[in-house]
């Protein structure tokens, strides 16, 4: 039995790297890349620390990790080059996406997006994989003040829906995201990239094989 929510669903909000989209692929190979210039690794207890955060946040961990030299304008900037430029053939939506996308619709749901990236990034992410037009607004590091794990961009998601953060269901594969969302109060699924299947999800509704799981279009239809 998966846990009953407090409040009828009335919205999904969906986080978008390594949820929606497989980035954290190529953050792998970026932060790798990175780290191999300057003589150090990027090793899973660093990729994990990152992970979730909105990108100055995600960067400082890295330089005070490996006390790097770095400014972190400059890491931030060679970072994002880097990405692009890796990125071109890289991309793909992950498993299940769409059509839980035509299940939220099927549902009456409404749909929106709650990103630690920042609105250039993400603006250009979702036209790649043409997702731009499925939501009802992208909210990201821009509109905040606090990133995940704190439960700000959680909070104003559900404002900007006029709704009780109780009635949005939260998609995340980050534990830094899982937590923003349970803090926040809404009903939150876990749904683990390969990156991130070994984070702490203490507190999510239940975890997610994939965003083909069954149960997520059970709470749909609750």
């Amino acid at each position: 039995m998966i846990p009953a929510p407090d409040s009828p669903i009335r919205a999904v909000v969906f986080d978008l790297d390594g949820l929606m989209v497989n980035t954290e692929d190529v953050y792998h190979l970026v932060g790798t890349e990175l780290m191999r210039r300057r003589g150090k690794t990027f090793d899973d207890d660093l990729r994990g620390a990152m992970m979730g955060q909105p990108a100055h946040a995600a960067l400082s961990v890295a330089i005070e990790w490996h006390s790097l030299s770095d400014s972190l304008e400059d890491l931030a900037a060679e970072s994002e080059a880097t990405f692009w430029e890796l990125v071109e053939d890289k991309l793909t939506t992950m498993a299940g996406l769409h059509d839980l996308l035509s299940a939220v619709d099927h549902h009456g749901k409404r749909k929106a997006i709650a990103t630690s990236g920042a609105r250039d990034y993400a603006e250009e992410l979702l036209k790649r994989v043409d997702l731009h037009e499925h939501f009802e607004f992208l909210m990201t590091a821009n509109d905040i003040t606090h990133g995940k794990p704190h439960p700000e961009i959680y909070e104003k998601a559900a404002a900007k829906l006029g709704l009780a953060p109780a009635e949005t269901l939260v998609l995340e594969d980050s534990h830094n995201g899982c937590k923003a969302g349970i803090a926040a109060g809404a009903y939150t699924i876990a749904v683990p990239s390969p990156h991130s299947a070994d984070h702490d999800f203490t507190g999510a509704k239940f975890i997610a094989d994939t965003l083909a799981d069954p149960r997520i279009q059970q709470v749909l239809a609750g």
